[in-house]
């Protein structure tokens, strides 16, 4: 009698690093719009490559981006939590990858794999504590301090091993929007950390160095 192979156990990272029935992979080009607030919420998102800036849009027609995120970064999850529409946009910064998953999937992987659901908890709690990270850094430091941390951490900080990482250049309005300042005193700032050895630029891209941690660090 011959004997049933067992089936493999299922690999998480697997499953969000590529295409399948209940999911599928979506290429966009910067400035492209993933979605857009007040659009239909049914899907999870996950950004197999690339840079997506969430914004949020007033009332009065201002723009503030909320959040700047990265390769192995979820979003859209408010679907999970019974939201029906979105409330903010997603853009592609940088040329994009990007994996939509049916909240139904999605929620049934949740109940049924454990490394699925340590993998997306582990997201949240990071999400949370940067959120709280973001709170004291615009109600405390200075607009040079948040714009350093704010590199640093599209640099992803101290988890590539590199000491330096580059980056497709974001414009100075984006970056000023996330700092919550002016786009001058954004360019003052991008001239002084030029000027000290802590970034480079060119037209295209934009090379980080760890060392701008001094700035976020001093006092």
């Amino acid at each position: 009698m011959a004997t049933r192979t067992p089936p493999r156990p299922f690999d998480a990272e697997r499953f969000l690093h590529s295409a399948g029935v209940s999911r599928r992979v979506l290429a966009y080009e910067p400035g492209q719009t993933i979605f857009t607030q007040g659009e239909r919420c049914s899907n999870v998102l996950f950004i197999q490559h690339g840079t997506v800036k969430i914004s949020v849009l007033s009332k009065s027609g201002k723009e503030a981006v909320v959040a700047l995120l990265g390769a192995d970064d979820f979003f859209g999850e408010g679907c999970l939590a019974g939201q029906p529409i979105r409330i903010a946009t997603a853009t592609a910064v940088s040329a994009s990858r990007i994996l939509a998953v049916s909240k139904r999937r999605m929620l049934r992987l949740l109940h049924s794999q454990r490394t699925f659901s340590d993998r997306f908890i582990s997201h949240l709690l990071a999400r949370n504590t940067r959120i709280e990270a973001d709170l004291v850094d615009q109600l405390f430091n200075s607009s040079e301090k948040r714009l350093a941390r704010a590199l640093l951490l599209l640099a992803r900080y101290g988890k590539s091993g590199s000491a330096s990482t580059v980056l497709p250049r974001l414009s100075q309005e984006v970056l000023a929007e996330m700092v919550g300042t002016t786009r001058s005193r954004v360019n003052f700032f991008m001239n002084k950390f030029r000027t000290l050895g802590f970034i480079d630029y060119s037209a295209t891209k934009m090379t980080i160095n760890n060392s701008l941690i001094g700035v976020v660090l001093h006092d």
